[in-house]
Parts: C-alpha cells; sequence; structure tokens
C-alpha cells in the first residue's frame, strides 16, 4: 500500500513523460514510459510513443552511457596533453544514439560509422584499454597502434572511416551480403547532418530500395557539421524524409529509451520492407574535433541549454523515479566506471609502440596480371 501511495506521489508531481505506468513497483520488474512522439515519412502505422523496460536493461545502458562519457573525457585531456596525435573526434552528448541502437541489435548484425567511433567500438565488443591504446598509438590497441581515432574495428562493426559518407554505400554492400547469403540480419550505417549532403549517400538510398536490402541507415543530426550549421548547409533539414522513396523516422535522440523503441522497429521493418531512414536528432557537446575551438559558430548558451537535456542525466532521473535504483547506488556505479577507465589510460600507456615489422604487414597487394597492350612490369617499376 505504501509504494502504491509513493507511485501515486511521483505521478502527481512528475512531467507527463516521466510518469509511471499504472502499477506498483514492487509487483513489476519493468516499467512503461512515455517519449516524445516520433516523425514520419512514408509509414501508415504510428508506432506507440511508449517502450517497456526492466530494471536490468535501464542499468545496462547507464553503465554503457557512462562509460563512454568517461572515455571521452579521458580521451580530451590525453589529447591536450599531446599523448593523442593526429584527429580526434568525440561523441559526448551522442551517447544514446549509440547505445539505444546497440540495445535492440541481434548477434549477425552489423554497424558502420564515421569517424565519431570510439564509443561504437567499445559498445560492439573493444574493451575500454584497447580503445585507449589505439588512441595512443600502442601496439595493444584495438588497430595495433596504426588506426588511431578514426579507424577502429570489432566484429560485425566495420569502422570507424575518415571519408566524409563513404560508410554508407559500404554499409548498403554489408545489407546486400545479408540478402544474396540468405541471412537474416541488418546492416546498421550511421553518418552525419554534415555528410547527408554526400551524393553516394544517395545513391546507397537508391540501390538499397532498388534490391529491398535490410539496410537502416542513420542520420545523427547533431546540429552542425564542420563549423557550419545544419540549417547553413542543408536546404532540406528534415534528414528522414531524404529517402524520397525510402521511409524514414525522426526520433529525439538525447532519449535512449525512444531510440530503443524506434530502433526495434526499424529492425523489423528493414527485414520485412527493406531500407528505412532515421533521423536521430542529437547534440554534441564538444567542437567538431579536438582541433576546433567550437567559439565562432554556436552560442554558450546553447550548449548550456542541451546539457541540461543530456541523455545520462535523463535516465539517471527515468531510474530514480522508478525505482530501479537510488542515488548512492548510481553514484557509486559512476565512481567504478571512473576507476575502470583510469587503470585503463595506465594500461594503455604502459604498452609499446608498434614494432617496424608492422610496418608492411596486413597492406594489401594485388598480383601481377597480364593486361593487353600493358606492360605491367614496367609500370610497377
Amino acid at each position: 500500500m505504501a509504494l502504491q501511495q509513493f507511485s501515486k506521489c511521483l505521478n502527481k508531481f512528475a512531467a507527463p513523460s516521466q510518469r509511471l505506468a499504472c502499477r506498483t513497483i514492487a509487483t513489476v520488474p519493468s516499467i512503461e514510459w512515455e517519449t516524445k512522439p516520433f516523425k514520419y515519412h512514408g509509414l501508415d502505422v504510428p508506432i506507440p510513443a511508449t517502450t517497456t523496460v526492466t530494471g536490468d536493461e535501464a542499468r545496462v545502458y547507464y553503465k554503457q552511457m557512462l562509460m563512454i562519457r568517461r572515455m571521452e573525457a579521458e580521451a580530451s585531456k590525453l589529447y591536450k596533453e599531446k599523448i593523442i596525435r593526429g584527429f580526434c573526434h568525440l561523441y559526448s552528448g551522442q551517447e544514446a544514439c549509440a547505445v539505444g541502437i546497440k540495445g535492440v541489435l541481434e548477434d549477425g548484425d552489423s554497424v558502420i560509422t564515421a569517424y565519431r567511433c570510439h564509443g561504437w567500438t567499445y559498445l560492439m565488443g573493444r574493451s575500454v584499454r584497447s580503445i585507449l591504446a589505439e588512441l595512443c598509438g600502442k601496439k595493444s590497441g584495438c588497430t595495433q597502434g596504426k588506426g588511431g581515432s578514426m579507424h577502429m574495428y570489432a566484429p560485425e562493426f566495420y569502422g570507424g572511416n575518415g571519408i566524409v559518407g563513404a560508410q554508407v554505400p559500404v554499409g548498403a554492400g554489408v545489407a546486400l551480403a545479408y540478402k544474396y547469403n540468405g541471412q537474416e540480419g541488418v546492416s546498421v550505417s550511421l553518418y552525419g547532418d554534415g555528410a547527408s549532403n554526400q551524393g553516394q549517400v544517395f545513391e546507397a538510398y537508391n540501390i538499397a530500395k532498388l534490391w529491398d536490402l535490410p539496410a537502416i541507415f542513420v542520420c545523427e543530426n547533431n546540429k552542425y557539421g564542420m563549423g557550419t550549421s545544419a540549417e547553413g548547409s542543408s536546404s532540406n533539414t528534415d534528414y528522414y524524409t531524404r529517402g524520397d522513396y525510402v521511409p524514414g523516422l525522426k526520433i529525439d535522440a538525447m532519449d535512449v529509451l525512444a531510440v530503443k523503441n524506434a530502433t526495434a522497429y526499424a529492425r523489423q521493418f528493414a527485414l520485412e520492407n527493406g531500407p528505412i531512414v532515421l533521423e536521430m536528432e542529437t547534440y554534441r557537446y564538444h567542437g567538431h574535433s579536438m582541433s576546433d575551438p567550437d567559439t565562432t559558430y554556436r552560442q554558450k548558451d546553447e550548449i548550456k541549454l542541451m546539457r541540461n537535456s543530456c541523455p545520462i542525466l535523463q535516465l539517471k532521473a527515468q531510474m530514480v523515479t522508478a525505482g530501479f535504483a537510488d542515488e548512492a547506488e548510481l553514484k557509486a556505479l559512476e565512481k567504478g566506471i571512473r576507476k575502470e577507465v583510469t587503470a585503463s589510460i595506465a594500461k594503455a600507456e604502459a604498452s609499446g609502440q608498434p614494432g617496424q615489422d608492422q610496418l608492411i604487414a596486413n597492406i594489401y597487394s594485388e598480383p601481377s596480371v597480364d593486361v593487353r597492350g600493358c606492360d605491367i612490369t614496367i609500370l610497377h617499376n
């Protein structure tokens, strides 16, 4: 009875999106949570703006987002200390996109993304230590220290790609492989609003629809490309409609549960009908890359406002309201993650650099072939 009264009390003062379903926490291991309604393109059946989450699922999502945020925070420090060199693009603020999508993918499904890839590499199975070691150019890195920030891989994870938009047709190719081989899996291709105007993105849409490939195209609309706002680069900023003949959804991607809900629908849709475009409306808290001062094209007040919509803080509030965890428990979890990442940094920095034998390792060499009218030997020399 006391728990029922407690739930009623919470519902009385909570915002509509934070109200518990009319069930007691004591007898139900999960809750039904309201999310912002989706926007649709070319889809007739509306998706309920509610999703079910268990306490165990919520803890997993919370821990994963915290781990990515902490890992990126430490990467920022290491870059400023010149321990990490070269390019470095951070995912802070966008964690709900990756965590929500991964939460519904099944064994055999694949992911390919752009250069903001550290979080995805972690979710797809690589350890924090191996990711940090890769960033530092160490031989214990997930790509033996030769890939760096933009080129990380894992089973069913095809990178980490440095060429803007080039991952999208590759992702369509992976979807083609599923269909060609008769495998039940989906290919998820992620790209930013800045990459959305690349011609190869539209070419991938076209061939995926033409052959009804099991492809999910995800535009992570974090509002800015490399120093240019979405409005300054795109005539049509409704990225979920960009597929034209490919249906689309727009999602509040600062809410990990909304992402989970939309992806679950999109996965089943892609398996049954072919490609679908998802626009994940999100925000990056850092500059485009670590070399971007981020002071000329957006206001501090805007960043501050968006930090109040932090996906980690939103989920934390939901978990406490639902009774899945209390503040002390979540604080202890955060402390444990900080400790784990700190230990991973120490191990990563202690690892040596790649040996000279790695200079020519894993390099593709095409064998000499006879070509009419050409002297291959002369060309190679």
